[in-house]
């Protein structure tokens, strides 16, 4: 019971965040075109400048450990292949959608709900490997539906196909962040202090500026078109993409607090930045949307769950 009050407190800010932007979005004032210019902000100038920021302070990083990130990425990778079957052969969805339907159930809401969970529930000791986590889940993921989708839209091995897709995932500005911020942070220079504080004032309104454009996004889009969708994502999202990391855990042989630290991550509710990559590639959004309300309040349910199991076994 305190691990699911726990959770409510944690996601209370979140849903009100969102019904803040669903109740700007439906004042007779409000334009469509401004969630559209707001989206791109969040899409073009804060994610991409957060991503930079997390990556451009490479000596901050907690310690590699390998089997950590082997069995959460692992993890991501199966569940992503086996989301883009699902999407294909049981929705017919084309490979474009089946890239965000896959992401969706891999994409977990770690910044906002995983961390501060992680450290209430588990201790300050699990804390380092959902830290490991949570620097290469960005680069990760971003660069797995980028490369994904771009290989849907230039499915050739020829050399005009690679070099498309390999573009088109380069001059990503999620990407492009992530990539610009590693190399900065492998040179060894630091940051202005000016430069610095501005980066970190983008990064702190990226997460709820995430949230406002899904409020947002609810009044165009709704929530009850692609119900069927919504509920394929929560399953993979809630229930197969934590037994997956669990078993690779086992598989690794990690400690239990890494082990579930990790499988904590992997059961949290679908990431805001799921409902972004919706709205760029222009799909899936009234699924994503109406997923990322439901996963938050099932996982109130499953999150506990796991947690118990992993107690009882671990």
């Amino acid at each position: 019971m305190s691990a699911f009050i726990q959770y409510f407190l944690l996601s209370a800010p979140l849903f009100a965040i969102v019904l803040a932007g669903y109740l700007v979005a439906c004042m007779p004032f409000w334009k469509t075109s401004w969630t559209a210019i707001a989206s791109k902000f969040v899409f073009n100038v804060a994610l991409p400048a957060m991503l930079f920021h997390l990556m451009s302070d490479l000596s901050s990083m907690p310690p590699i450990k390998p089997g950590v990130l082997l069995a959460f990425f692992g993890g991501c990778f199966i569940v992503f292949a086996i989301g883009r079957i699902v999407a294909a052969r049981f929705f017919k969805l084309d490979g474009v959608a089946q890239s965000v339907f896959a992401m969706g159930g891999i994409f977990s809401n770690n910044v906002l709900l995983g961390l501060p969970l992680v450290k209430i529930t588990l201790g300050q000791n699990a804390v380092p490997s959902a830290a490991l986590v949570i620097v290469f889940n960005a680069f990760t993921l971003w660069t797995l539906v980028s490369i994904s989708i771009e290989w849907a839209k230039n499915s050739s091995f020829t050399l005009s196909g690679i070099g498309k897709m390999a573009f088109g995932v380069i001059t990503s500005p999620l990407v492009a962040g992530i990539v610009f911020g590693t190399l900065f942070g492998l040179s060894g220079l630091k940051l202005p202090r000016f430069a610095d504080r501005g980066l970190t004032i983008l990064s702190d309104i990226a997460g709820p500026s995430a949230l406002l454009i899904l409020g947002m996004g609810l009044v165009q889009y709704g929530v009850r078109a692609g119900w069927h969708h919504s509920l394929g994502i929560c399953l993979h999202k809630l229930i197969v993409f934590p037994a997956v990391v669990w078993l690779l855990a086992a598989l690794l042989g990690l400690p239990p607090i890494e082990t579930k630290a990790i499988v904590l991550l992997a059961s949290m509710s679908i990431g805001a930045n799921v409902y972004l990559m919706s709205m760029q590639f222009q799909t899936m959004q009234s699924a994503v949307a109406s997923g990322m309300i439901l996963s938050t309040a099932l996982a109130a349910i499953t999150t506990p769950l796991f947690l118990a199991a992993m107690a009882a076994v671990l």
